[in-house]
């Protein structure tokens, strides 16, 4: 085995402060995180309770394995906007009779499960992942449909759902509706474009118009029950499949019906792997508050792949980026992890070559960041950095294994391009709290707003203003700032979620153990042209 050696000390001062710093940044993440779990808040939630009904989670908790993880993708969605953290819908992948789904269940206590613009790109977002992986989805339905005041940002891209579904039941990845109260309009089509569909006994209404619709519409006089209820689609319409007594009931047969479905992976599970040599928990020592401060990507590889065990690829060429092979909860792995966060030339070729041999070899990617981009000046465009880490970002472009990220420090520029950011189609991102993503760093992008206007004055005649100067630079700091945090970016679902850096080997695991439901086979040829 080639065990990587660790120079990290848990008892030193840089140790103690990175590590503070980010146990502030994880108390900030759980707050917001909070905020998901609360749902509607108390009000809501008991008037939900009093109606002898389980919330979201307490209905994926029934319908889980015992004892089994749940994976909850973009639980921080709409933060920063107008909506509330969460965007009213909770999604992940569970174990259900021992196969691995894509679960999605609706938040009833806000706003009655509606959906706001950032509920659809969250649902969106989940039935890309279920097609990519091929898993099975589970939809947990009670909504009212479009929250109204948003329509104009939900109706047109919102019959991509819908589509979404069909094209899943097509490519045979089965789609299951479980209806626990409205479904209604637009929504009627979730229990009715699934596969499988489950009512409940004087809970479910799945109808395209209420009853007020109804009236309006045609001057006809109906009850929900005779319009939409369970036993009507039982008994009459045959939209129900399964008619159950109560959620619990309900819950039950939708996992009768996964045990039935006769899905089975591409891949068999791996044997089980050796934990890391190191302790996980010193992951939160590893990462400077300053980024601009390098750290060694190897003290976080050594802790989250199997045994510690890593074979180095061209270690003494282009240093600044780590490449090589290992495996992760027993899944093979090739992973790109910035070094000292800019790339030159030699790194960009070396990940080239890498992720070349890793499509020959039909093994997944992993890409851990810390980089701050290309690196410019007139030595470097003269050695050809453009073409080289253009060389880099077709690689990524083209190709097929899947692809995992996490963003550990900064993620910057065209480096974030490389390093297969949320453009390049990752079948999963996630990022530490320690994150930031932007076009380039806040000091960086204000200077450079500083020095154009300084020249712009000049070239007019003009004197300029040093003090206005120095206000904006302030000011476009700070913006760029906070636009680049991770819980900003995470809102805009930019990345799948915010994770804890000690839950990182579980959380990749997770997603390599998805991803291998699907074949894994990498390009062979096919990539664009290499400019040499």
């Amino acid at each position: 085995m080639t065990v990587l050696p660790t120079a990290l000390d848990p008892r030193g001062p840089e140790y103690a402060a990175h590590r503070e710093a980010m146990l502030a940044k994880l108390a900030e993440l759980d707050a917001e995180h909070a905020k998901a779990l609360a749902g509607g808040g108390e009000k809501y939630v008991e008037r939900h309770r009093k109606r002898g009904k389980l919330l979201a989670r307490e209905r994926i908790e029934l319908l889980l394995d015992p004892d089994s993880p749940f994976l909850e993708l973009s639980p921080l969605a709409a933060w920063g906007s107008d909506y509330p953290v969460g965007a009213s819908i909770v999604t992940g992948i569970g174990v259900v009779e021992g196969v691995e789904c894509l679960i999605t269940a609706n938040d009833p206590t806000v706003r009655g499960g509606a959906s706001n613009p950032w509920t659809l790109r969250k649902a969106l977002r989940a039935n890309e992942i279920a097609y990519a992986n091929r898993l099975p989805c589970i939809s947990l339905v009670e909504s009212g449909g479009a929250d109204l005041p948003s329509q104009k940002e939900i109706f047109i891209p919102g019959g991509a759902l819908f589509r979404d579904l069909t094209r899943l039941s097509a490519a045979g990845i089965p789609t299951i509706a479980v209806v626990f109260g409205n479904s209604t309009a637009g929504g009627a089509y979730v229990p009715g474009m699934s596969d499988h569909t489950v009512m409940i006994k004087e809970r479910s209404k799945v109808f395209l118009g209420g009853p007020p619709l109804v009236r309006m519409a045609t001057g006809e006089e109906s009850d929900d029950e005779s319009l939409g209820g369970a036993e009507m689609h039982a008994r009459v319409s045959g939209l129900a499949d399964h008619y159950a007594v109560d959620e619990a009931d309900a819950i039950h047969r939708a996992r009768r019906i996964v045990a039935r479905l006769n899905h089975r992976k591409a891949h068999p599970d791996p044997a089980p792997a050796e934990p890391p040599k190191y302790d996980p928990d010193e992951l939160l020592g590893i990462v400077p508050g300053d980024l601009k401060i390098p750290f060694d990507p190897r003290e976080v590889i050594a802790r989250i792949v199997d045994g510690s065990d890593f074979d180095e690829f061209k270690p003494l060429y282009g240093p600044s980026l780590t490449t090589g092979w290992a495996s992760l909860h027993g899944y093979p792995v090739g992973i790109l992890a910035n070094a000292q966060g800019v790339l030159f030339s030699a790194e960009s070729q070396k990940a080239a070559q890498f992720i070349q041999l890793a499509n020959q070899r039909d093994i997944p990617l992993v890409f851990l960041h810390n980089t701050t981009g290309y690196m410019v000046g007139k030595e470097y465009e003269q050695g050809g950095i453009i073409k080289h880490g253009a060389m880099m970002i077709n690689a990524v472009s083209n190709s097929k294994v899947p692809h995992l990220s996490v963003l550990m420090g900064a993620s910057y520029g065209a480096g974030h391009y490389g390093m297969c950011g949320r453009a390049y189609d990752p079948r999963f991102l996630f990022a530490w709290p320690s994150a930031k993503s932007a076009v380039m760093g806040p000091q960086q992008l204000a200077g450079v707003l500083s020095i154009v206007a300084r020249a712009s004055a000049a070239a007019k005649g003009r004197p300029y203003d040093d003090e206005g100067d120095a206000a904006l630079r302030a000011m476009v700091e700070q913006q760029i700032e906070s636009e680049s945090l991770p819980m900003f970016l995470s809102g805009r679902l930019y990345d799948d979620g915010v994770i804890d850096p000690r839950d990182t080997r579980t959380v990749l695991g997770l997603c390599l153990s998805a991803i291998h439901t699907a074949p894994v086979e990498g390009a062979r040829g096919g990539f664009g042209v290499f400019r040499m």
